[in-house]
């Protein structure tokens, strides 16, 4: 088992890092905010679990360890592979996943690529009792207006993932609008935009396959 990963970021795009350990470069699958929390050339630890199938390898990240657990508790539900469970944490917080699951609420997790209403209630009912409860989890819409640094690399990840630029730029405007909070980081409206634009596989706004 491969617990952790530290070292130089030799890439990182999408929800694909790639760390160098000892001289060797590992394929780190992670979710965009992630992705856009690391830099490339400068070092990088993230927490790991590998995902052993019949014909590959997959290495999965986080930035941190409560992000894991949440992703252990996902894909021990059936119908819920790393990917999907992936998907549930580019767009809600650990905490979020958790106030969710406490409210009974399917809702938010239908919101996720690949996962339908029956998965989602699934999700609800394994989960139950397997999380903490949560003082407060940040409201859908709270997002600020962010500076254009910000506003700019939300909107190159969300091209990166394979939007349009004129739907990112969309996405990011009206998320930024409906912000109720000014110091939102990226990451966080990158959920949001990601949250915003719903269950609509990347690529499908060019035309391509995901």
């Amino acid at each position: 088992m491969i617990s952790s990963v530290r070292g130089l970021v030799l890439s990182a795009l999408g929800t694909t890092v790639v760390v160098e350990v000892g001289g060797v470069g590992l394929t780190v699958q992670v979710t965009p905010a992630t992705a856009l929390s690391v830099r490339v050339g400068q070092e990088a630890r993230l927490v790991t679990t590998l995902i052993v199938r019949e014909d590959s390898l997959t290495l999965y990240g986080f930035a941190s360890a409560e992000e894991l657990a949440v992703f252990d508790l996902l894909v021990g539900v059936t119908g819920v592979g790393p990917k999907s469970a992936l998907g549930v944490l580019a767009v809600l917080t650990p905490d979020q996943v958790a106030q969710a699951v406490n409210a009974d609420d399917d809702g938010v997790f239908r919101k996720v690529s690949g996962i339908g209403p029956k998965t989602a209630k699934l999700i609800v009912l394994s989960l139950a009792g397997k999380l903490a409860p949560v003082q407060a989890a940040a409201a859908p819409g709270a997002a600020a207006s962010a500076g254009t640094g910000t506003s700019a690399t939300v909107q190159a990840a969300l091209i990166g993932l394979g939007w349009s630029e004129k739907v990112a730029a969309e996405a990011v405007e009206q998320t930024l609008a409906d912000a109720a909070d000014a110091e939102l980081a990226v990451a966080a409206v990158l959920r949001l935009a990601l949250a915003r634009l719903g269950p609509a596989r990347a690529g499908s706004s060019k035309g391509g396959a995901s």
